[in-house]
């Protein structure tokens, strides 16, 4: 059995129009050629090559009223002080 996540990316409007000209010359969808494009991308890692580790500093916070983290659009023009 297959279980599938689904999830939101951001992609460059031009990448996307080159996802979406692939998938239409092929006769997939888009997922189908993403899928592949990852699967190929993540197999030609270089092997025995030492991973990278993103390391993400952690700091305490709080939020802030008003924002609401389950509205990507109100998050963006608060992060971008258009609110």
């Amino acid at each position: 059995m297959v279980f599938c996540m689904r999830t939101t990316l951001d992609l460059d409007d031009e990448l996307v129009k080159e996802i979406k000209r692939r998938a239409a010359d092929s006769g997939r969808t888009m997922t189908q050629e993403l899928e592949d494009v990852l699967r190929e991308g993540l197999r030609s890692r270089a092997p025995g090559g030492k991973p990278f580790r993103l390391r993400l500093p952690t700091v305490k916070g709080k939020l802030l009223p008003g924002v609401d983290l389950n509205d990507r659009d109100s998050l963006y023009d608060i992060m971008e002080g258009r609110r």
